[in-house]
């Protein structure tokens, strides 16, 4: 295999080029574990990068250096240092690297997760708050996600009535892609309407497949070689969600004279498109990558926090008790959760702020550096790749006491909030990559487990003690349960 062998030529050729151009202008950069020729420290992430990452930290420091194959990393595990990223240093950090998985998926980089910061970014993500994700928006699928949320408690009532064991983790990912699909397309799809596989299982892989280590991307010149097969399987799914995305648009295009009541996301971007009232490049590609962020981050990021929260709270009966104790006062035991009930809610918010620091469904925020930079004492080189570290920004025994323990009391008398101003509690990031749907995700995510709490009680099957239940990790950009959550619901309500 020549190639084999001319690639190692090479790659050994430009590790000592890398060593001689860096003895030459030597800068003090962050602490860190001593790498490898060549691959640097890649050996030292496994399944979850986040929780190696945290561990190293540990011995290495609140910023760290590493080296990802040629890619100069800094980890950041604290909040002092993600301020110093995320506000400080906001416009040096504001960019995203390219990689294969931007360039298959997310068409070349034209959505808002993945694009660079510059102006069309800016351009974009100020079409999509001010369109899509504003509150006046999102008030008007209130009605929709009363409809839905009544069928899915509806069902699981029926559960409840035979005693039946239910798989939480896909009856939640499903209400939430129900909910998802008919914001985004105005109407809901079976599972093999995107793929033989189910809509979750594409969706799952496309956040996994994104989330790997790909040598392609830390030995650029390998990417074409695709030891892994990553870019094969990038390509497959890239082609089955456009493929989908594109009979959709037709169906708009062709019904748009239809009256609803409510316009979904597809006819809001396309009535942009064709007035040409964008302002900057804006055709059918753009439209599609939009709308691809909006189908998998409003579908996984929402389940995996609802999960995660029922999860917890099923482990922790007092906080259960006492947020249904809440709910009763609240709402009263005559009629289902409403969303003009949660801002009355206190305990709900404080087991949602616990959930999402013991369990950021987005443990990375990934950054890139546009310029040379200092990072308290340390030098960071333009063109960094920058990972905060929100999992291990949780489990800091400096900033939150008893970090292992789900205590959502912690919160009270405090204004930690949840959205982007307080750096030692930011599930949604901060700053200009800040979640332009956090107040959409929110408002899913209370209101499923609201209702989850507020009309069933929970427990475990086949005689599983709640130290049984496991608690394993699943990382990708979304990071959820390794193993589903099953429970067997008891009906609460007197209706």
């Amino acid at each position: 295999m020549p190639w084999f062998w001319t690639t190692v030529s090479l790659i050994i050729f430009l590790w000592f080029l890398q060593k001689l151009l860096s003895l030459k202008k030597k800068k003090k950069l962050p602490p860190g574990p001593i790498g490898l020729p060549i691959i640097g420290h890649l050996h030292k992430l496994g399944k979850n990068p986040h929780q190696d990452l945290h561990h190293l930290a540990q011995k290495h420091g609140p910023i760290m250096s590493l080296r990802l194959g040629f890619v100069p990393t800094i980890v950041v595990s604290s909040p002092a240092g993600a301020e110093l990223v995320l506000k400080t240093h906001d416009l040096v950090f504001a960019s995203r690297s390219t990689h294969q998985a931007s360039k298959y998926i997310s068409y070349d980089q034209r959505n808002i997760v993945f694009a660079p910061y510059g102006p069309y970014w800016r351009n974009m993500r100020k079409l999509c708050t001010l369109e899509l994700l504003s509150n006046l928006k999102i008030n008007q699928f209130q009605p929709m996600r009363r409809a839905e949320m009544e069928i899915f408690v509806d069902s699981l009532r029926r559960a409840a009535e035979k005693r039946e064991i239910v798989d939480l983790s896909a009856r939640v990912s499903g209400l939430s892609g129900d909910m998802t699909c008919l914001m985004v397309f105005g109407r809901k799809y079976a599972d093999r309407d995107l793929d033989e596989k189910g809509f979750k299982a594409v969706i799952q892989e496309t956040m996994q497949v994104a989330a790997v280590p790909n040598l392609g991307d830390f030995f650029p010149f390998m990417g074409v070689l695709d030891l892994q097969g990553l870019t094969r399987r990038m390509k497959k799914l890239s082609k089955t969600f456009d493929g989908f995305l594109e009979r959709i648009i037709d169906d708009h295009v062709q019904n748009k004279q239809e009256k609803k009541q409510t316009q979904d996301f597809v006819d809001t971007m396309m009535s942009i498109m064709e007035s040409g009232e964008a302002g900057f490049e804006f055709d059918r590609r753009h439209v599609k990558a939009v709308l691809l962020d909006m189908l998998i981050g409003g579908t996984d990021t929402s389940a995996a926090s609802v999960e995660w929260a029922l999860t917890e709270l099923i482990r922790h009966p007092r906080c259960l008790k006492k947020l249904q104790k809440e709910l009763e006062q609240v709402v009263g035991l005559d009629q289902n959760v409403k969303e003009s009930h949660l801002d009355k809610l206190e305990y709900l918010d404080l087991v949602l702020k616990e959930t999402l620091r013991v369990h950021p469904v987005v443990p990375l925020l990934i950054h890139e550096s546009t310029e040379d930079c200092t990072l308290d004492e340390y030098h960071v080189p333009k063109g960094s790749r920058i990972f905060v570290n929100l999992w291990s920004m949780g489990k800091d025994p400096n900033v939150w006491q008893d970090p292992e323990k789900f205590t959502p009391e912690r919160f009270i008398g405090s204004n930690i909030d949840l959205r982007g101003h307080d750096f030692q509690l930011i599930p949604f990031g901060s700053g200009r990559r800040g979640c332009p749907g956090m107040q959409l995700g929110l408002t899913m995510v209370r209101l499923a487990v609201a209702q989850l709490v507020h009309c069933f009680d929970w427990e475990l099957p086949d005689g599983m003690s709640l130290s049984d239940l496991d608690m394993e990790e699943h990382f990708g950009l979304v990071t959820g349960r390794e193993k589903h959550l099953l429970a067997i619901p008891t009906y609460r309500l007197h209706k």
